[in-house]
């Protein structure tokens, strides 16, 4: 009995951790989603090694299976892109993490825990140096003739990519759509150099 306590303890403080860091990084799912999946996942094989010592299988498999659903649910789409699939695949993850402490095989346990944060450390240093899937979508209003003010704005980032333009004779003004591959720093710099020129009537980054 005191084995099994420790047991959710350890899930559930590990949990949080991960869960907060989540809820900080404003994903779709908290840090509740998370507790809830590792902790139920180990009560779950906690109690199929019990009930079944002989053959706990089919429980546990049902666990992962069941979490495959949850983990959907993660994904946000939009119309260009699909967004959530590390944080699926770290829902799944983290219940059969939850589910490997629950039989007891702590040294798997730690050692999916540690994969899991050096993942999430190595996604977000990419994500910051905006390398990979990181791209922004940027939409520019702009004066009419204003095309080499922007080829010289977006020189310095590492991918661009035009995606069309839009021309307004009468009204004088034409809109640029722009797929650019950027960390936060550059985007941060970009939007106090677009609100500081006058050419720019308006901007969007998506």
């Amino acid at each position: 009995m005191i084995e099994d306590i420790i047991k959710l303890l350890l899930t559930f403080s590990l949990a949080l951790l991960f869960g907060i860091e989540r809820q900080r990084s404003h994903k779709p799912i908290g840090f509740g989603t998370f507790i809830f999946v590792a902790v139920g996942s180990c009560a779950l094989s906690i109690v199929a090694m019990q009930l079944n010592v002989e053959n706990p299988l089919p429980l546990l498999a049902s666990i992962i299976t069941g979490i495959g659903f949850l983990g959907a649910g993660a994904l946000i789409k939009t119309t260009d892109k699909i967004f959530g699939f590390t944080t699926a695949a770290s829902i799944w993850l983290f219940a059969i993490f939850g589910l490997i402490v629950g039989t007891g095989y702590y040294y798997i346990a730690g050692m999916i825990y540690f994969f899991i944060w050096s993942i999430i450390l190595i996604d977000n240093l990419m994500k910051y140096k905006g390398i990979g899937s990181y791209q922004k979508k940027i939409e520019l209003k702009t004066k009419a003739g204003s095309n080499l003010n922007i080829d010289l704005l977006l020189k310095n980032f590492q991918k661009v990519k035009m995606l069309s333009i839009e021309f307004d004779k009468e009204k004088g003004y034409e809109i640029y759509h722009y797929l650019v591959q950027c960390g936060g720093k550059k985007l941060r710099k970009l939007v106090q150099k677009l609100n500081s020129f006058d050419w720019v009537i308006d901007f969007k980054i998506e």
